[in-house]
């Protein structure tokens, strides 16, 4: 109804002016009628913005720190603006604050600010608009009038009026740092130096191309190279850093960088590329590169991987969706021949509450007929499942969610067992039939566990396995994050146990800390390293709005390996959007 009556009136106005250029209006009526009647429809404009005056956006899903809404820069989100959130049901209740990070047409994040409670999906977000003030500190232009039937004339005027960017267009921020410290490894001294970066940048010079991830990297001096990597090495290791071509109105996909396919997640990391084409609501596609990630099940810097794929995708986020994915692909090691499989990755997924996701491969192995196989004997091949992963997960409510997985792995893993107690492991650890929950306490206080019973071909008995944790969000009010994890387990790679402790904090915006202890006991023939005590810390002072300091240490003890290693970064932060409006 307001925007029926928006329309009438603006359309009153143009008639009107119409009428004063064409039929000499402003002999029939004098300069005091002319002012008054722009007063007048100036003030019916003004009730009509006000009679709007609370703009909701609806909370679709909701992260550690960020939320994601139902609304974007068609509805009039910009990035820097700030809305409060009120819970369903209960509208009159504010909850929380939230600042807008990122837009796009029809979705935007927002960043939670400090002091917020629970939020959920389904609640809603609103954005107060008072009059004669801007929400944001965004660049100010005309208002554009739309009229129910385009008139010539005034087409022409609207036309030359300026427009706003849209926010996402060429919006680039993060941050880049160097770092130097030095490396003390068993009688070796070593010094380092290494770079970090973060980075979001999206639609990179009006395109769609978009560079998005992390990167962290130490180089050591030459005291050191014939050490072992420390853990924080194989930790950085684990980075993100890609760009990425998705334009709606392309029937091409692209990516560059170290990534995920993004329709074969099931797959390693790779140091590559990926290029597709839609067709409809299908995909397909080729990729290639190395799988340099320490935390793969195929884990060797020297392989290689390419291959091709095919998805096709239906459904809506609202609703039920469902994503399929069928593929082929080869690894080599150095370029000597290694592995020929297939994958299969499929999904269904009901809102929040219900998702079954499963993923399997398949190698394909040579044989021979016979023990006495000659070369006159034709080889036969056979297809072999390597590997399989289901897993069904339901959320009844929003603050409980339930799990059932059966993991199965026919290889031997090669991944680095030392990141097992940073917990960048946890995927392999059940192997066989396991389920756990997740359950979200008041007063940000979580609780969470796994169990499995594993029944390997070849163990005398099953055996059960666990990990158990719990977190919070806000210890005694003070902002301060733990997260507390337990696990033991007995898998193909060897059995053992592992601890650990991690605490964080966000003091405003120009202090940040975290920390993290553990210890893990790991019987294997594949290490010789048996126990192993570790503790990383890192802290961080944003300087003003553009620069950074830090420092950090690493203590690794173990029956094998000892070392400490300490370093300090000097940093840049950017943000073109934010200098453009200043």
């Amino acid at each position: 109804m307001i925007q029926n009556m928006k329309s009438i009136a603006c359309s009153g106005a143009g008639y009107l002016l119409r009428l004063s250029r064409f039929c000499m209006l402003p002999c029939r009526l004098n300069g005091k009628w002319m002012a008054l009647a722009l007063i007048l429809y100036s003030a019916l404009l003004s009730n009509l913005h006000s009679a709007e005056k609370d703009a909701a956006f609806g909370i679709k899903y909701v992260s550690a720190d960020a939320v994601y809404l139902g609304g974007g820069s068609e509805a009039g989100l910009t990035a820097g603006q700030k809305l409060v959130i009120r819970q369903k049901g209960a509208e009159e209740v504010i909850t929380a604050q939230i600042e807008i990070e990122s837009v796009t047409p029809s979705s935007a994040v927002g960043r939670i600010l400090p002091g917020g409670g629970n939020i959920a999906p389904g609640d809603s977000a609103y954005l107060l608009l008072e009059r004669g003030s801007s929400s944001n500190g965004a660049g100010k232009y005309p208002q554009i009038i739309g009229f129910t039937q385009d008139d010539p004339l005034d087409q022409e005027v609207r036309e030359n009026l300026p427009k706003p960017p849209l926010p996402e267009i060429n919006r680039t921020r993060g941050r880049i740092g160097f770092d130097f410290g030095y490396t003390q490894q068993s009688e070796i001294a070593s010094s380092l130096y290494g770079l970090t970066l973060h980075i979001d940048a999206s639609r990179l010079g009006g395109s769609y191309w978009n560079l998005r991830g992390y990167y962290r990297g130490y180089r050591h001096s030459e005291g050191g190279n014939s050490t072992a990597p420390t853990l924080v090495d194989l930790v950085n290791r684990t980075y993100h850093l890609s760009l990425s071509y998705d334009n709606p109105n392309s029937r091409w996909v692209a990516g560059v960088g170290r990534l995920f396919v993004p329709w074969a997640s099931s797959l390693d990391t790779l140091d590559g590329f990926y290029l597709g084409r839609r067709y409809g609501k299908a995909t397909t596609g080729i990729f290639g590169g190395s799988a340099p990630d320490p935390t793969s099940w195929d884990y060797d810097p020297h392989r290689q991987m390419a291959g091709g794929f095919l998805n096709f995708e239906a459904g809506s986020f609202d609703s039920v969706r469902f994503s399929s994915t069928a593929g082929v692909a080869l690894t080599r090691i150095r370029w000597h021949p290694n592995r020929q499989f297939g994958f299969f990755q499929n999904g269904i997924f009901y809102k929040r509450y219900l998702s079954v996701y499963s993923d399997m491969q398949y190698d394909l192995l040579d044989g021979s007929s016979s023990a006495t196989s000659s070369a006159q004997t034709p080889i036969q091949r056979r297809l072999t499942l390597s590997r399989s992963y289901l897993t069904i997960r339901l959320q009844p409510f929003r603050a409980l969610s339930f799990d059932v997985s059966e993991n199965y792995f026919r290889n031997i893993p090669t991944f680095d067992e030392r990141l097992l107690g940073a917990g960048l492991l946890d995927k392999y650890l059940f192997q066989g039939l396991s389920g756990g929950f997740h359950l979200e306490l008041p007063y940000k206080i979580g609780i969470y566990s796994t169990v499995g019973r594993s029944s390997r071909s070849g163990d005398a008995k099953p055996s059960w396995d666990y990990l158990t944790g719990a977190t919070a969000g806000n210890i005694f009010h003070t902002g301060v994050r733990a997260d507390f994890r337990y696990s033991r387990f007995n898998s193909s790679f060897g059995s053992g146990r592992y601890r650990s402790f991690i605490l964080a904090r966000d003091i405003g915006e120009s202090l940040q800390f975290d920390v993290q202890v553990g210890q893990q006991d790991v019987l294997s023939a594949f290490t010789s390293q048996n126990r192993s005590r570790f503790i990383n810390g890192n802290l961080s002072w944003f300087l003003g709005a553009h620069y950074y300091f830090g420092i950090g240490t690493a203590v690794y003890r173990g029956n094998v390996e000892n070392y400490r290693q300490f370093f300090a970064t000097l940093g840049f932060r950017f943000d073109n959007r934010r200098l453009r409006r200043q």
